[in-house]
């Protein structure tokens, strides 16, 4: 596929696309700026993939709530395909330009657009569920087209985002409290104290 080039998913009803898109930050779109901002990303998630396989780890030996570890691991798998992408896309495939009819051509060699951990996260995921306008009386938006849920993205955006609001929702389920047990002795000493 050339860059923005979109396949629809369910027919002619415009609510899928395969969408052919580069991103060179984070989830959804969203990027820190320049080639420091790349690097920094690029070790942030390492150090997160790090993190977060020790902490599954821990929680893993003390046996905590199973969907605490899947929502965990799913976060994990995320993380680590977009780092993937980051790593090795770049080297493996010419860059991709708006309106270039010549899709991105895989090469051998290592020679491509980017260095290691420098390139372009594949998106490829778009829903745009419900598309209007913003009612004229809404500051600032009155008048301007919307789109509710506009951005592209891809299965590890995905994996991360309902692992995240997963463990958000679930919280109580994952995280309960175990009630305080005293032991006979400290409860004795502290009955006497109290006379």
């Amino acid at each position: 596929m050339t860059l923005r080039e979109q396949i629809p998913l369910f027919g002619e009803s415009g609510k899928g696309f395969l969408y052919f898109l580069e991103n060179p930050g984070m989830a959804f779109g969203m990027e820190f700026g320049g080639e420091y901002g790349k690097m920094a990303l690029s070790v942030f998630r390492i150090i997160a993939v790090v993190v977060i396989i020790y902490y599954l780890r821990h929680l893993i030996k003390q046996k905590v709530h199973s969907g605490l570890i899947i929502c965990g691991s799913m976060v994990l798998a995320g993380a680590i395909g977009n780092i993937i992408d980051s790593a090795v896309y770049g080297l493996i495939f010419t860059a991709s330009e708006v309106g270039d009819p010549i899709p991105a051509q895989l090469l051998s060699g290592g020679k491509g657009y980017a260095t290691f951990l420098m390139g372009n996260v594949v998106d490829m995921l778009y829903f745009p569920l419900i598309e209007g306008f913003w009612p004229e009386w809404v500051p600032h938006f009155g008048g301007r087209p919307f789109t509710f849920f506009g951005p592209v993205f891809n299965i590890a955006d995905a994996a991360i985002s309902t692992g995240l609001i997963s463990i958000f929702v679930f919280q109580k389920r994952f995280f309960k409290k175990e009630e305080l047990v005293i032991p006979a002795t400290v409860s004795a000493i502290l009955s006497d104290e109290e006379e």
